[in-house]
């Protein structure tokens, strides 16, 4: 069995004090992947995301020839132990002008952008295709400085589907701007040390690039001659379940003189077990950040109790954010957006778009949403094919009885088992279109 086409979700009645597993960073993971394929020995994942995205990636590995294991992990039904043999910099397999070696990378942003560069320290001649959105997300900033380090990649939009010329390592220097995704910086310095490319970033600063600053402690802290190397859980799934227990915490807490993130923290009812502490994700900073616009009244001049921004201070977590936002006391401002519109859907708009339909005022101006408290009232939710505005509006019924999710399959993206957690570790109640209560089988996204 597997997830209905629609479902609903009944809100809860009462607190549940719970501590909840998510699996490991897709981040983490699809990085690792490639640094462990690259590295001059075996490289064994522990914690490693077994999700679509991750799944793609490690098919397309398959595919260029390296020998990677996949075993279960005890501790997390969506997580594996994935050893990789790496080669070393090389790579195995490759096809010709006349019959390029295909990869598939879905709508995997990740996979796009990392594999782009990777494959280039080939000897042969790749081809890179995925779903219709993705050959509509943007790539032409790395392809152009793939192409000043000497590569040819052959794309007429600059996008996928796109044909890549393998030439191995070339020495060299190339400058990309990370306006429209800081994937593309980190692809290049994932591949760089085995190319030897030089890499210069413009269109941000330092502080504006939180992924960026993951590739690179990640790849200092990796075991490039070969190891063990453990992934954490995923901070950008861990926010549904932090911002499932605050619905409650502020209705209890009275302080709002929380200035360290375990006290902040102790205002949850629901929390995430093993939370990240590395510093590398960004949204390790969720639940400081939503505790902040519950529970502190930092006034504005403008009126507006807080601005968040997705550049500085929260990555995917700032959509959990913005649905969170009808319910708190003052108005609040969603800043700095202008990359979730180039990612799984329009998330900017589609954001707007269902939390209307939902009864909330919120007005979309640039690459901004404003939210002004308002009640909520029930709708049946369009996804987009998208996981995180599954989730997002997953954690709006919650509280709000009638929220009905399409496809909400799409969470298999990150999160296959994110409904059987709701329902097994929090007791929520999930129907199907009949009002049949769906089972902990009925409810894995596959």
């Amino acid at each position: 069995m597997s997830l209905p086409d629609l479902i609903e979700i009944v809100p809860l009645q009462a607190p549940v004090k719970t501590e909840v597993t998510v699996p490991g960073s897709k981040s983490i993971t699809n990085r690792a992947l490639v640094l462990a394929a690259l590295a001059k020995g075996t490289v064994m994942l522990e914690g490693a995301l077994w999700s679509e995205d991750t799944q793609v990636m490690v098919e397309c590995l398959h595919t260029l020839g390296f020998k990677v294991e996949v075993q279960t992990d005890l501790n997390e039904f969506c997580n594996r132990t994935i050893i990789v043999e790496g080669q070393g910099g090389v790579i195995p397999k490759g096809g010709t002008a006349e019959q390029p070696l295909e990869l598939f990378v879905g709508n995997a942003g990740t996979a796009a952008r990392f594999l782009a560069a990777m494959v280039c320290l080939g000897e042969g001649v790749y081809r890179l295709s995925g779903v219709p959105r993705m050959h509509e997300r943007p790539q032409a900033s790395l392809f152009e400085a793939l192409r000043q380090l000497g590569y040819r990649i052959d794309s007429g939009s600059n996008k996928l589907p796109a044909v890549i010329h393998g030439a191995g390592p070339k020495a060299g220097s190339c400058s990309v701007s990370v306006d429209e995704s800081s994937q593309f910086a980190s692809a290049l310095i994932l591949s760089g040390e085995i190319g030897q490319w030089q890499v210069g970033i413009k269109g941000a600063n330092a502080d504006e690039l939180p992924y960026v600053e993951m590739t690179r402690q990640l790849v200092k802290a990796f075991p490039i001659n070969g190891g063990t190397f453990h992934i954490e859980p995923d901070a950008s799934s861990g926010s549904y379940f932090w911002a499932a227990g605050l619905h409650y915490g502020e209705q209890r807490i009275e302080r709002s003189d929380l200035p360290t993130q375990t006290e902040r923290c102790a205002v949850f009812e629901t929390s995430v077990k093993n939370w990240p502490k590395s510093g590398w994700q960004i949204d390790a900073d969720f639940p400081m950040r939503a505790g902040d616009l519950l529970h502190e009244s930092r006034e504005h001049s403008t009126g507006i109790v807080e601005h968040l921004s997705r550049k500085t201070d929260l990555g995917d977590s700032i959509m959990t954010a913005i649905v969170l936002a009808p319910f708190i006391k003052n108005v609040t401002a969603y800043t700095e957006l202008g990359r979730l519109r180039l990612q799984e859907c329009e998330r900017v708009e589609a954001l707007r778009i269902e939390l209307t339909k939902c009864g909330a005022s919120i007005v979309e101006k640039g690459d901004a949403l404003f939210v002004t408290p308002t009640s909520l009232h029930g709708a049946e939710i369009e996804t987009y094919n998208d996981h995180r505005m599954a989730m997002c509006f997953a954690v709006v019924a919650l509280r709000v009885p009638g929220i009905k999710l399409r496809n909400p399959s799409c969470v298999k993206k990150t999160f296959p088992n994110f409904f059987q957690k709701l329902a097994k570790d929090l007791g929520v109640k999930i129907l199907d279109a009949k009002g049949n209560q769906l089972s902990h089988e009925d409810l894995f996204a596959a």
